[in-house]
């Protein structure tokens, strides 16, 4: 018997996959928590576009063995992306873990189908996901390139993170914040399903304070933005997909983290804090990555970002991979997708040689 293959274009369908998406999910170990049906479908919510919605569904005797969440855009060439935007570190698609090659071929075929005259521009892919398996059972042209760079520890409890330090000078001056943390008497709570809301709510506030003045992500300020993060984080900590930990000094909230969670990783997701903490010189960082090795499991991803703080920690550097897709009539979509791809990185590379130069005192 074949596999049904279905294609989801209207948002009231999308939402009612909700109990056979999360099946599927929980039965794919490769699964980041940025495709779980809560985040994606809020995400669509806030994101997406009237007519563009494309979730290819495979079935097998009603049973949901494989998904792609994808979107039409038409710039800069027809493609379909994932669904999740810049606002998601990982894209991928879902495939079932009990089924074998068939699910991945009845995939591949409804990727082909949907595509039409659009490329599929696979976004952020983590090395080691559903969508490797797609990209090397694809029948058309096919490339792959570099995208954005990760940074993994460990899922280990924090006593072992200090331990990776390279010196016990470095190892000592954490223990030493970490026994700060606790002299200020700063206390955790770990918000409920029913608490959450208000909790993502004043970690927003708490966002904005933090940076004011300072360069920040603009998305994170959005309205748009606090809706789909409340609408689909709450949901998400009564599944377990989900942690909302408050940071209490004196009855007061100054400190808000999402930690998202799914099999195989786990990733501290956005935080807010008070200035107040740098002003008693907390360590912000070592009080929130103590707070996520609690929760742990299979990787500890500290996520997109190559920023120097992370690098304290000794992680692993890990390339997300961008999975360009073809049919023979769209493989012109490829060669300008290639290009553009090719230019950005250049100029990235120019632009990082430029600010060295201006450190270092060069002209």
């Amino acid at each position: 018997m074949t596999y049904g293959i279905e294609l989801v274009t209207d948002e009231p369908a999308f939402a009612a996959l909700a109990p056979d998406w999360a099946r599927l999910y929980g039965n794919c170990a490769t699964a980041t928590p940025f495709q779980s049906h809560p985040w994606l479908h809020s995400w669509w919510r806030s994101y997406g576009g009237s007519g563009r919605l494309r979730v290819v569904l495979v079935r097998d005797r009603g049973e949901l063995v494989a998904a792609a969440p994808l979107m039409r855009v038409r710039r800069p060439v027809p493609a379909l992306v994932p669904l999740g935007g810049a606002i998601s570190d990982y894209g991928d698609v879902l495939l079932d873990d009990d089924r074998g090659e068939r699910a991945v071929a009845a995939l591949t075929a409804g990727l082909a189908a949907a595509a039409r005259t659009a490329l599929i521009d696979l976004r952020e892919v983590r090395p080691g996901s559903a969508a490797e398996r797609i990209y090397a059972n694809w029948p058309g042209p096919r490339r792959q390139v570099p995208d954005s760079l990760c940074l993994e520890l460990p899922a280990v409890p924090m006593a072992e993170l200090i331990a990776r330090l390279p010196s016990a000078k470095a190892q000592q001056r954490v223990r030493a914040k970490l026994r700060k943390l606790a002299a200020l008497g700063i206390e955790r709570h770990v918000a409920g399903p029913g608490e959450a809301d208000k909790a993502l709510r004043r970690l927003l506030e708490l966002h904005r304070l933090q940076w004011e003045g300072r360069k920040v992500t603009s998305e994170h300020l959005r309205p748009r933005f606090e809706e789909h993060l409340v609408r689909a984080v709450g949901p998400m900590v009564a599944s377990g997909d989900a942690v909302v930990t408050e940071f209490r000094l004196d009855d007061d909230v100054v400190a808000v983290d999402v930690t998202l969670l799914s099999r195989g990783l786990t990733g501290g997701y956005l935080y807010g804090a008070h200035p107040c903490l740098r002003e008693r010189r907390a360590d912000v960082a070592v009080m929130l990555l103590d707070a996520c090795a609690e929760y742990a499991q299979g990787t500890l991803s500290l996520l997109r970002g190559n920023e120097p703080y992370k690098q304290h920690w000794r992680p692993e550097p890990v390339c997300n991979r961008r999975l360009l897709l073809a049919r023979r009539r769209t493989a012109p979509l490829l060669a300008a997708a290639l290009c553009r791809s090719a230019a950005r990185r250049r100029g990235k590379e120019l632009v990082g040689r430029w600010k060295e130069r201006r450190r270092g005192g060069g002209s």
